[in-house]
């Protein structure tokens, strides 16, 4: 008799997947899914075949059941036991970025309120006085030059 060995789970079947609490919070979701999420959950499928976590077979059986999702329950199934794909470079270059121009966002928020307050009291004493907010804005924009100008450590860094 041939013995096969012991296989983990098989996700895609629903009496191996964990058992159902009963409860609005503890049941997998009801809601329905879009063709973005769909995409998002073979993407995470694709990289765990790429990194050897999955087999050709059960990728190609999953990417099929995640097209077919119609709740977000279905497609938690299908990649629950993957982890979440590392970010590549260009997506970590993008966020600090993103971030860098959120930084200058507050800048010129600060511009502003600053701005204001140097007119309410030029205007409440009748006189043109100093532009005092030009030092701290300008501290403040030295700094996120140097930010952006700092060389990088390379730390998760996924180029070889």
């Amino acid at each position: 008799m041939d013995h096969q060995p012991d296989r983990p789970a098989d996700p895609l079947r629903k009496r191996d997947a964990a058992p159902e609490k009963r409860g609005p919070e503890s049941r997998p979701s009801e809601r329905r899914v879009s063709d973005r999420e769909r995409d998002a959950a073979v993407d995470i499928l694709a990289a765990a075949l790429a990194e050897g976590r999955l087999q050709p077979h059960e990728h190609a059986a999953r990417v099929e059941a995640a097209l077919r999702a119609r709740t977000a329950g279905e497609l938690e199934v299908l990649t629950a036991d993957l982890p979440a794909p590392v970010p590549g470079r260009e997506e970590r270059e993008r966020e600090e970025r993103a971030e860098w121009y959120a930084e200058w966002r507050h800048w010129l928020g600060g511009l502003l309120v600053m701005t204001v307050i140097w007119g309410v009291s030029c205007v409440s004493d009748g006189e043109l006085r100093f532009y005092w907010p030009v030092t701290p804005l300008a501290i403040w924009a030295a700094v996120l030059g140097a930010a952006a100008l700092r060389p990088r450590d390379g730390k998760g860094d996924d180029t070889v």
